[in-house]
């Protein structure tokens, strides 16, 4: 099988439970809920995603093989320290097998996955992150961290809390490029539900607040 990237490389993960955690980030080109292009945002049934996962361009971007994909990700990392790598898209489920999850223990990684929940994650993924989004059937029903972008009309916090995930986190809806204080809007909203609802944990998009990639 090629698997088909959109980009990797060394970073530091800067939203949900693990920010702060250095990580290989490796994402997936691709996603079942959206094309990527803008003329069909309207009609997606995902409309806010604000991640460019479309070809294969980006850094380090490409077609790998399982066992090249997995050097190149080895070949990311720098120094000592616990070895991550998170698989990100899109959507990377419609890639990610056991074939690969084998290559990338092989070369000494932890796999993180961060998915939407509507494909059922392949076993020996070591960290299990779902997302749900608004109107799309929810199959993965257990992880370790359900991340809910806040707020979406047709998905409530409350919907979730009696999944099987150990940590629940709210990260406000970036909707910066309909202008920047509908963003400040959703941070607040965000921050008040989980101050009157301590079971969910303020996930903010680290990142976009010191201006790194």
């Amino acid at each position: 099988m090629s698997y088909a990237v959109k980009e990797m490389f060394l970073t530091v993960q800067g939203e949900g439970v693990r920010a702060g955690t250095v990580a290989v980030f490796l994402r997936f080109a691709g996603c079942n809920l959206w094309s990527g292009l803008e003329r069909d945002r309207a009609t997606a049934i995902c409309k806010f995603c604000d991640t460019d996962f479309v070809k294969t361009d980006g850094m380090n971007g490409g077609k790998y093989s399982a066992s090249d994909l997995s050097k190149k990700v080895a070949s990311l990392w720098v120094g000592e320290g616990e070895r991550w790598v998170v698989c990100t898209g899109g959507e990377p489920l419609l890639q990610l097998d056991a074939l690969l999850i084998a290559e990338l223990h092989t070369q000494g990684f932890k796999i993180a996955v961060e998915t939407n929940g509507t494909i059922v994650a392949p076993d020996g993924i070591d960290w299990v992150c779902v997302s749900p989004k608004a109107n799309a059937a929810l199959v993965q029903t257990s992880g370790d961290e359900l991340k809910l972008v806040y707020p979406q009309d047709e998905n409530k916090p409350s919907d979730f809390t009696d999944l099987d995930f150990t940590h629940f986190c709210l990260q406000p809806r970036d909707d910066s490029y309909l202008g920047a204080q509908k963003k400040a809007t959703h941070s607040g909203a965000a921050f008040k539900y989980c101050l009157e609802n301590p079971i969910w944990r303020l996930s903010v998009q680290t990142h976009k607040m010191i201006g790194v990639p």
